[in-house]
């Protein structure tokens, strides 16, 4: 690696590549890689038709945040990781261990605690281990390998949505979802000293996002009890406070790191409140679409039946999906992931601030 001097975090982790761990807001194509034949609704158009103009695997109508996080950095966009069996020359960007659908918890125990998810049994876990079967590609003794992830970005989520997303939506209350929060937060805490362990010293790590707000939940939870809601964003109270919750023990567990680890840069993204301002003041952004509706849907209050979802033939688009923040009721649209890639970078959405901190080396 080459010294260049003190310099903010945002100029040194120029060039630095960056290698991701993650779910559906995340995946740049692991899930259709893996699943070339089955017929997964965002596998099909409308999906894609921003950016890309075709479906990549990306649950949007065009790039997620690491996507602009890797323009920003003036890199490649980062490939997903089951394309590396077919070029191991095309990761030099970073590579992409995100699938859709994935949990923090190993998918087994989610089983035996009777929550079925059908998509991907591709856990934290799991991408876990296909880094470190990767790792050799790039180092090969261990000293080397800790000089080549301490110049490296690792986005550790966000993860672990699923597991309280497949929870609530299966029919758990939010009491029994609630007891899922320690074993969530101990799986990232222990993925995060791993890799801090294999030589990472910069690590992004986002919360969960406002739950309350998407048009999925909204929808299964739909009632006339106006006490339930938001009135300033319509979003539901509760499912919100949840998330609240969840977010106040995983800064908790990062700070608990941070004094294990005080030369690494342990980063929280402040997922929730960069969508909560955006959901506060959703006009003033160009999101005029009709906030908290979907762009991408089947009908209904909040454009979002599961009989009918995005991609389905039963499903339309909205023409410009830029005046929508969600996309397909559970996903963002591209221009909400560029909001909050931009909130993230240089705004006051990531603890410590990025532009605060310094790395001497990279």
């Amino acid at each position: 690696m080459v010294n260049r001097g003190s310099l903010s975090m945002t100029d040194a982790l120029i060039a630095s590549p960056p290698y991701l761990f993650g779910d559906s807001l995340a995946d740049t194509g692991n899930l259709k890689i893996s699943s070339p034949n089955e017929t997964v609704h965002f596998f099909f158009p409308p999906y894609g038709m921003t950016y890309f103009h075709r479906p990549t695997g990306r649950c949007s109508d065009g790039r997620l945040v690491i996507d602009f996080i890797a323009e920003y950095l003036g890199l490649p966009l980062v490939r997903p990781y089951l394309e590396s069996q077919k070029s191991i020359q095309n990761f030099e960007g970073g590579v992409n261990f995100a699938v859709a659908g994935a949990t923090a918890l190993d998918a087994t125990f989610l089983e035996e605690m009777g929550d079925s998810n059908p998509r991907t049994n591709n856990s934290l876990g799991i991408q876990m281990g296909w880094f470190k079967e990767i790792l050799p590609y790039f180092c090969n003794i261990s000293s080397n390998c800790s000089e080549f992830l301490s110049g490296s970005l690792i986005l550790m989520g966000e993860i672990g949505g699923n597991d309280y997303n497949d929870a609530l939506l299966g029919g758990k209350s939010i009491e029994q979802v609630q007891e899922y929060v320690p074993l969530v937060i101990e799986e990232i805490g222990l993925s995060i000293n791993e890799l801090i362990e294999l030589g990472a010293a910069t690590l992004l790590v986002p919360g969960n996002l406002p739950i309350g707000c998407l048009p999925i939940y909204l929808t299964n939870y739909e009632d006339s009890d106006e006490s339930d809601y938001d009135p300033s964003t319509g979003c539901l109270n509760w499912l919100n406070k949840f998330v609240e919750y969840y977010n106040e023990q995983l800064q908790t567990e990062l700070s608990r790191i941070r004094s294990l680890h005080p030369h690494v840069n342990i980063i929280y993204a402040d997922y929730y409140n960069a969508m909560m301002y955006l959901h506060h003041s959703p006009e003033q952004f160009g999101f005029i679409g009709g906030t908290p509706k979907a762009c991408c849907g089947g009908g209904g209050t909040y454009n979002y039946n599961s009989s009918a979802q995005c991609g389905m033939r039963q499903a339309s688009a909205c023409q410009n999906p830029a005046e929508f923040i969600s996309w397909d009721g559970i996903h963002f649209t591209e221009a909400a992931y560029k909001w909050i890639t931009n909130a993230l970078l240089k705004g006051n959405y990531t603890h410590p601030p990025i532009s605060s901190l310094c790395v001497s080396t990279l």
